[in-house]
């Protein structure tokens, strides 16, 4: 039996017999003889079909009466962005409450960020979930905070203030209605952990060109604010008013792609350090954007390569694309959009170090010796003189970091273009759309591939332009 859910319920089948890792998040397996509900990699013996109940999300689930299994902990699968459907409002709204816009903020507030009504944002998620968002945003709070119980030693206490309730009394009603056990009795079925601090698992789907991900930030890096070696990057990081760093470790899978995780999970293992932990939950949301840990590379592969495959047809080879690309993200849309300006009609090696005079220069000391990227205000205040750069280009990060500042439009700055935007969508935002007609080195590559037709890639353009800059040896992108 199937119920909300977009695949079919023999795709379904199929994938959770085999526990296929590439439909881990894409949907959850609920059983209704232990009411129970599991991700399709779960290890558990495998119920009988018609004891099986398919949902899209674990929210559905969740809202039909399910509660989490405690062996595969649906609260650590990667996000589906298929269930989050095409319409952009929405996609931007599941964002906003992921980074905390209801637990900061309200309704209204987030409606008008949205620059919608409330009726229609309340209408937005009642035919996409049949709930209200406060009630999605609360399921989101809860899995979060169960993961936080899992994986790390915080006190309950904290934990409910790091996963966005204003008491523990409200945490542990709202947790035992959503999850059907106490956060207590989720500590005490677990062993005890011999790691201190915040050490969290966040998982993908494979495959992941973790290589092609390192090498792209290891030319980039800026010494102090980031760090890159052969299994690892990281960076310092501000968040509002909190301020700490993460370092992500990748752990290569076995042969046929087997994870080395346990559970059939793969994840990576990522290290933080906060000093606020009421920022905690849309930190490690953006980490996991930056990371793109969210993507579905079987469903972008579908759209991106039926966009390249006519090249064969021409009489010339079938490139060769990197199975699993993901989109390098930089820490927020201002930093992104600085470091674009930055590369404007640059190389990479001038870019990188413009960026790192930027830093050494006006970003504040962190407490071990490294730096924060520079704030809005820092470059606002400063005449930029340091940079040895046009003046018209220093003005435009001038004016750029005083309209983030004063919360103003920044679209149509001065010495803003549009390579400067997209790029900026494309790794500030982690926009999954973006294309670059202009650019030199996807030109360069279409001339060896006449035949690309990028419409056809999307909703995926993004993932098509990178295979394509990874197919031109001279590209110099900012």
């Amino acid at each position: 039996m199937s119920s909300s859910i977009a695949l079919a319920p023999d795709q379904c089948r199929r994938a959770r017999l085999a526990r296929d890792a590439r439909f881990d998040g894409r949907f959850f397996v609920a059983v209704v003889t232990t009411g129970i509900y599991c991700r399709p990699i779960c290890p558990a013996k495998a119920p009988l079909e018609r004891n099986v109940r398919y949902f899209d999300t674990a929210f559905a689930a969740a809202e039909a009466g399910f509660r989490p299994c405690l062996r595969c902990r649906p609260d650590s699968a990667p996000g589906s962005p298929a269930w989050r459907g095409t319409d952009t409002t929405l996609r931007r709204a599941l964002r906003l409450i992921d980074e905390g816009a209801l637990t900061d903020g309200n309704m209204t507030q987030l409606a008008e960020r949205l620059g919608i009504g409330e009726r229609h944002l309340r209408g937005l998620f009642q035919r996409r979930f049949g709930v209200s968002p406060k009630s999605y945003a609360l399921h989101r709070q809860c899995l979060f905070a169960k993961q936080l119980l899992h994986e790390t030693q915080l006190p309950i206490t904290e934990i409910a203030f790091a996963s966005g309730f204003s008491s523990v009394r409200r945490f542990n009603d709202t947790f035992h209605s959503r999850i059907g056990l106490s956060p207590r009795e989720v500590r005490r079925q677990l062993k005890t952990h011999d790691t201190p601090g915040i050490e969290l698992k966040l998982s993908y789907r494979p495959p992941y060109a973790w290589k092609t991900l390192r090498d792209f930030y290891a030319q980039r890096s800026i010494e102090g604010l980031e760090w890159v070696g052969d299994n690892y990057l990281g960076r310092h990081f501000q968040w509002g008013n909190a301020s700490g760093k993460f370092t992500a470790y990748f752990d290569e899978p076995g042969p046929n792609n087997e994870p080395g995780q346990r559970n059939g999970c793969h994840a990576m293992r990522v290290e933080l350090t906060l000093d606020d932990l009421r920022q905690l939950a849309p930190i490690v949301a953006n980490i996991r954007r930056i990371l793109d840990l969210d993507a579905d590379p079987e469903v972008i592969a579908t759209a991106i390569e039926p966009a390249i495959e006519r090249s064969a047809t021409d009489g010339l080879a079938k490139p060769s694309l990197v199975s699993g690309l993901r989109l390098p993200g930089i820490w927020s849309p201002f930093e992104a959009r600085i470091r674009a300006i930055l590369g404007q009609q640059v190389s990479i090696v001038a870019a990188r170090r413009l960026t790192q005079t930027l830093v050494n220069t006006l970003g504040e000391p962190a407490s071990d010796g490294g730096r924060y990227f520079p704030t809005p205000s820092a470059i606002a205040q400063d005449d930029l003189a340091f940079l040895g750069m046009p003046q018209r280009r220093r003005q435009t990060l001038k004016d750029l970091a005083t309209a983030i500042m004063n919360e103003r439009d920044s679209e149509s700055i001065s010495g803003i273009g549009p390579w400067t935007r997209d790029y900026a969508r494309l790794r500030g935002d982690s926009d999954p759309d973006v294309w670059l007609p202009g650019d030199a080195g996807v030109k360069r590559a279409l001339r060896q591939l006449p035949s690309v037709d990028p419409e056809s890639a999307t909703p995926w353009r993004s993932y098509l332009l990178l295979q394509l800059w990874n197919l031109d040896h001279e590209h110099q992108v900012r």
